[in-house]
């Protein structure tokens, strides 16, 4: 096997932009070969995706919809077959791999990588990374948020060959589908990743024949160098600088209340980047934590988010340098858990987002909604033929208020921008499940004078299911979604559970796993919006009034979040009517007591939200107080902290 690219003169403008093209079109082509022959539901919603590498594993290009979790990931693993397998690969080899302590993201995202040779000279891999709906551990879906190490998660795939020189290595593959709990979709989704690979082998041959070998790997490194030129030329074009933030993540299981710091603080200088987590917690006792590749890879997705016109490949970290103290929460080693990386991933992203709004105001945005995972599993008692099912979802929510824009509303997770929204029809389909209620989620948008995108509300019933259990992931219970330049936050995020043939509702809250389900329970979630930019006091009455019309706010968060008194005239004819005395008069009075309000004794807001004076959103955007929101108990430390960030991103721009 030789790495040795065949040197030549640099390519003409023409050439190299068909290649660069090319390149993104290929890894587009694996996407529509694995949507149309995937085995799981959870990839057919496109939580996959997928790079050409040139021969030393750097990534040469991503498609236009991979999802934005893996973005910084691809070339770590690709790298790490490399490492294992050197001097031992041929054509038709397939390896497989899904390892975070290699530079992955967790078990879940299963990737398999393919070498691509021009006769006997080693050109590039194709990479298809899919996550696999279970990958065994202690609970279906393999989210367990109470492990504490990697053994209750699932299988850990160090790189092994599944395909022996085109010869599908089924032993292996067996085992593998064996020690989960949907065997069938799992031995599906291996050939459809397989084959996805062998359609970018396929494509890039093609190049080759049209172009010549070494004018592709040049432009496979050109492209690379293309990238770099322009990030370097960008960051040289800011002035030096430091900025940071904090984020946090609502709890550690295994210790008192209180959140868990994520702190960054960004360096400039010149034409190089530094991410610097010094400060940050420890790992904690859940599977909470991110590996070093993980916390690599929502640095990227932050910091792109402001290059959105650039292609993305291995050029774009070149002047990326990332410093995270071992065993933190964002630096957690073999064998902390870290399914639930996701969770400090988005952290990390909005806080990126944060500090770039400072140098970038012009794309400045307000936190994002959390993604949500809701797993349920057991036997289907509907489908005989199919003893297990696996129910894995997620919803979309709403982003954060922009400068001069509304939040984009009802949009999949920053974690994962190409994700879909899960069709109730599919999921009702393949497992014993029926969609109650899936519509917007009033008044779940942060207040800002241009307001978050907002949220939905799902609730679903369990049909004829046995030995059924579910689990539920989530973050923002407690470091509720924020808003910044004075806007105020969204709402907690928690899942409510009703009992077969019961009234009231069960708070479970948003962390959880292995909760026993039985036929006829339902269960009901919200997503967060986003959070608001600006000052609410700020916002026009008139997109107040248009809010309410759409029913994304209500007649009495109008008055309260906005200070907009809106007569209702005729709803079913959406005609209401602004009372422009009383707004102003309204506005004034929040703007003398609003100060006082996000200062109040904590123990008295307690006092309130128990007596029924006041209810969640108040407590959370006019007077900064985090409660057990089933109790009414006041978690003092976290309110402590929350408060700190309300009046760093929200009171102290109120005039």
């Amino acid at each position: 096997m030789t790495k040795l690219i065949e040197t030549g003169p640099g390519l003409d403008p023409v050439t190299f932009e068909v290649l660069k093209n090319s390149f993104i079109t290929t890894v587009d082509q694996m996407a529509e070969q694995m949507l149309r022959t995937c085995y799981s539901f959870v990839i057919y919603n496109r939580d996959f995706s997928n790079a050409l590498h040139d021969a030393d594993g750097n990534s040469v290009a991503q498609g236009n919809y991979d999802i934005a979790v893996h973005v910084g990931t691809l070339h770590n693993t690709c790298k790490e077959v490399i490492r294992v397998f050197e001097g031992d690969m041929a054509p038709g080899d397939v390896y497989a791999i899904n390892d975070p302590y290699a530079g992955g993201t967790h078990f879940s995202d299963v990737r398999l990588v393919r070498p691509i040779f021009d006769e006997d000279k080693l050109i590039g891999f194709s990479q298809s990374n899919g996550h696999w709906s279970d990958l065994g551990g202690s609970v279906p879906g393999s989210f367990d948020v109470t492990a504490r190490d990697m053994f209750r998660e699932g299988l850990r795939i160090t790189p092994l060959r599944l395909f022996q020189r085109g010869r599908f290595c089924s032993d292996v593959a067996n085992m593998i589908a064996a020690n989960t709990r949907d065997p069938a979709s799992i031995i599906g989704d291996i050939h459809s990743q397989a084959q996805a690979t062998l359609a970018a082998e396929r494509e890039l041959l093609r190049l080759v024949k049209k172009y010549g070998r070494g004018q592709v790997m040049r432009g496979m490194e050109e492209v690379q160098d293309y990238v770099e030129r322009a990030v370097r030329k960008r960051l040289a074009d800011l002035p030096d600088g430091t900025w940071e933030t904090v984020d946090y993540i609502d709890r550690d299981l295994g210790a008192g209340e209180g959140m868990i710091p994520i702190r960054i603080k960004m360096t400039i200088k010149g034409d190089t980047i530094h991410y610097d987590f010094t400060g940050s917690h420890s790992t904690i006792a859940s599977m909470y934590n991110s590996a070093p590749g993980a916390t690599f890879s929502a640095v990227v997705a932050g910091m792109k988010t402001f290059f959105p016109d650039l292609p993305l490949n291995s050029g774009f970290y070149r002047m990326i340098e990332v410093t995270a103290p071992k065993n933190s929460i964002v630096s957690a080693e073999w064998p902390v858990a870290v399914t639930g990386f996701l969770m400090p991933f988005e952290k990390i992203m909005n806080a990126i987002f944060e500090m770039w709004s400072k140098i970038m105001p012009e794309r400045a945005i307000a936190c994002a909604f959390n993604l949500e995972y809701l797993l349920a599993g057991g036997r289907d008692a509907r489908k005989p033929e199919k003893p297990i099912f696996m129910f894995y979802e997620w919803l979309p929510g709403g982003w954060g208020g922009r400068n001069g824009k509304d939040g984009a509303d009802v949009t999949t997770a920053c974690f994962g921008t190409g994700l879909m929204s899960q069709p109730n029809e599919g999921n009702e389909r393949v497992n014993p499940t029926r969609t109650v209620e899936f519509q917007i989620k009033q008044d779940s948008a942060g207040p800002g004078k241009w307001r978050g995108g907002v949220g939905v509300q799902k609730t679903s019933l369990l049909l004829e299911a046995e030995n059924a259990v579910m689990s539920y992931i989530c973050d923002r219970e407690r470091a509720v979604v924020w808003g910044v330049e004075g806007g105020l936050p969204s709402m907690p995020h928690g899942l409510t559970m009703k009992r077969a043939g019961e009234e009231t509702e069960i708070w479970l809250g948003s962390v959880f796993s292995d909760y026993s389900v039985h036929t006829g329970d339902q269960f009901a979630r919200p997503t967060a919006g986003g959070g608001g930019f600006g000052d609410p006091l700020e916002r026009e009455p008139r997109k107040v009034m248009e809010d309410v019309i759409d029913d994304y706010v209500s007649l009495e968060r109008a008055r309260t979040d906005y200070g907009v008194v809106i007569r209702e005239i005729d709803r079913d004819l959406c005609q209401y009517e602004i009372d422009g005395t009383a707004t102003e008069a309204c506005r004034a009075d929040i703007r003398a007591k609003r100060k006082d309000w996000a200062r109040m004794d904590p123990e008295e807001v307690a006092r309130k939200y128990r007596s029924g004076e006041i209810d969640t959103l108040d407590a959370v955007r006019h007077y900064a107080v985090i409660l057990d929101w089933e109790t009414g108990e006041l978690l003092p430390k976290t309110t402590a902290q929350f408060r700190e960030s309300f009046e760093k991103r929200t009171v102290a721009h109120w005039v």
